[in-house]
C-alpha cells in the first residue's frame, strides 16, 4: 500500500517529476488523503473529469482562498484580503459564476482574440531582435516572460511605464498564495501583495472616471450593473497573473520538453498539436481544489463534506487509460488536446483561446528566428517550489 505522507507538496519532485509515483496512485490509491497538502487527491482521469463537471457536490466556492496556509500574523496583515479571490469567477459557483463568465467573455470573442496575434508576434520579434545578436540567454527570464507580460498589459490596460511594478507583484502574489513560504517571507509579500491589490484597484477608479479602448474600461462599465467594484479588481488582477506567469511558465515548459525531445523547430503544420502534446505532458497548472459539499464514495473512500479536494489534471494527462504510452511526447498524438490543464466544465478557462494563440505564436515566431536553438550545458533545469503550478526557475540556451 503507497503511504499517502510520500504526497509532499514541498518536496522538488512534486513538480518536476511525480509521474512514477502518480502513477502507482491511479492503480493503488486513486483517492487518497495527503496530509502534507490537507486535502483528498484525485488521480484518474475519469474521476478529475466527473469532479469538474460536478460543481454541485465539488464546489468551487473558496477553493482558491487558501489563506489557510498562512500564518496567523500574516492573515491579520492582509485583513479582509486574505480571502482575496473571493469573487473571482474560477473561485465561485452558479448562479454567481454564470453572471461573472457572461460578463468577461465579452472580451474573449474569436475576433478579439485573433486581433491580437499580429501584436503578439510583433512583440516576439521585437524581442529576438535584441536578444538574438547575442547567441545565448536565459529562456525563463529574457524571452519567456516579456511578450506575454506586455500582450496582457496592452488588454487590460496597464500603462508601459508600469509593467515592471506589475511583474514584480504578481511574482510575489504568486509565491504568497500558491507556494509555500516560511513565515517571515509570507510578511513581506504580504507587504508586496496590498501594494499591488491597491495599484489595481486605482487602475479600475481611474478607467470608470475616464474609459479608454481596453478590458479595464469595459469591465468598469459593468460596475453596478452587472458587477461589483471588487469583481472587478480581482478579475483584473488574475488576468495579469495568467500573462505574467502562467503562460510564460508553459512556453518555458514547452520550449524545454521540445529541445530535449529533438523536435526543435517545430513544423509549422505539427504547432497546434504540439502545443497541446506540451501541455498534456508538461502542464503548468498542476490541478485544481474543489471543496465536496457531502460525503463522497470513491473507491472505496469516503471523501467527508467539507473536505478540500485536489483535482489532479497533472496525474489525469498522464492516465493510461486516456493516453497510450502517456510518458511519451508525441507531437502528434491524436487525442492530446484532451488533457485538463486548462480546466473542464464551466470552468474551463476563459482566456484558453488567448493563451493556446500566444504558445503557437511563440513557438513559430521562435523556430523561425532560431532555429538552432539548443540546450546549454551547466546545471540540469531546476523549478520552482509549487502547490498547483510548473514553472521553470532558470533555462539556459544558446544557438
Amino acid at each position: 500500500m503507497i503511504d499517502a505522507d510520500d504526497f509532499d507538496v514541498s518536496a522538488a519532485w512534486h513538480v518536476a517529476a511525480p509521474y512514477d509515483f502518480l502513477r502507482r496512485l491511479r492503480r493503488e490509491q486513486p483517492v487518497f488523503r495527503s496530509e502534507h497538502l490537507g486535502a483528498h487527491v484525485l488521480t484518474r482521469y475519469a474521476d478529475v473529469r466527473a469532479a469538474y463537471g460536478d460543481p454541485k457536490r465539488f464546489s468551487s466556492a473558496g477553493s482558491l482562498t487558501i489563506s489557510r496556509s498562512l500564518s496567523e500574523e500574516t492573515r491579520l496583515k492582509l485583513g479582509e484580503h486574505g480571502s482575496f479571490l473571493s469573487s473571482f469567477v474560477a473561485n465561485v459557483d452558479p448562479p454567481v459564476h454564470t453572471r461573472l463568465r457572461r460578463s468577461v467573455s465579452r472580451a474573449f470573442t474569436p475576433r478579439a482574440v485573433s486581433a491580437m496575434q499580429q501584436r503578439f508576434r510583433e512583440l516576439n520579434t521585437d524581442l529576438l531582435d535584441r536578444v538574438a545578436p547575442r547567441g545565448e540567454a536565459d529562456f525563463v527570464a529574457e524571452i519567456a516572460h516579456e511578450p506575454s507580460a506586455k500582450l496582457t498589459a496592452r488588454f487590460i490596460g496597464v500603462p508601459e511605464e508600469d509593467e515592471e511594478f506589475v511583474k514584480h507583484h504578481v511574482k510575489d502574489w504568486f509565491q504568497l498564495f500558491l507556494s509555500p513560504q516560511p513565515p517571515d517571507r509570507q510578511l513581506v509579500l504580504a507587504e508586496s501583495f496590498l501594494a499591488y491589490l491597491d495599484y489595481v484597484d486605482r487602475l479600475v477608479a481611474s478607467r470608470a472616471r475616464d474609459p479608454r479602448d481596453d478590458f479595464t474600461s469595459l469591465m468598469a462599465s459593468l460596475i453596478g450593473t452587472e458587477l461589483s467594484h471588487r469583481e472587478v479588481v480581482e478579475l483584473i488582477s488574475t488576468i495579469l497573473l495568467g500573462g505574467n506567469d502562467t503562460v510564460p511558465n508553459q512556453l518555458g515548459n514547452s520550449v524545454l520538453r521540445l529541445l530535449r525531445e529533438g523536435a526543435w523547430p517545430v513544423p509549422p503544420e505539427l504547432t497546434r498539436n504540439a502545443v497541446e502534446e506540451c501541455m498534456r505532458i508538461d502542464g503548468a497548472s498542476l490541478g485544481s481544489f474543489r471543496y465536496a459539499t457531502a460525503d463522497i464514495e470513491l473507491h472505496g473512500t469516503t471523501i467527508p463534506a467539507g473536505a478540500l479536494c485536489l483535482l489532479s489534471t497533472d496525474s489525469a494527462a498522464h492516465d493510461e487509460t486516456v493516453f497510450d504510452d502517456p510518458e511519451r511526447f508525441r507531437i502528434d498524438r491524436p487525442n492530446a488536446d484532451a488533457h485538463m490543464t486548462l480546466g473542464y466544465g464551466i470552468h474551463f478557462c476563459v482566456g484558453a483561446a488567448l493563451g493556446r494563440l500566444q504558445l503557437r505564436t511563440a513557438l513559430d515566431t521562435l523556430g523561425e528566428r532560431l532555429p538552432r536553438l539548443r540546450l546549454a550545458s551547466g546545471e540540469p533545469p531546476s523549478y520552482r517550489a509549487s502547490i498547483v503550478g510548473r514553472g521553470l526557475t532558470a533555462l539556459p540556451v544558446e544557438w
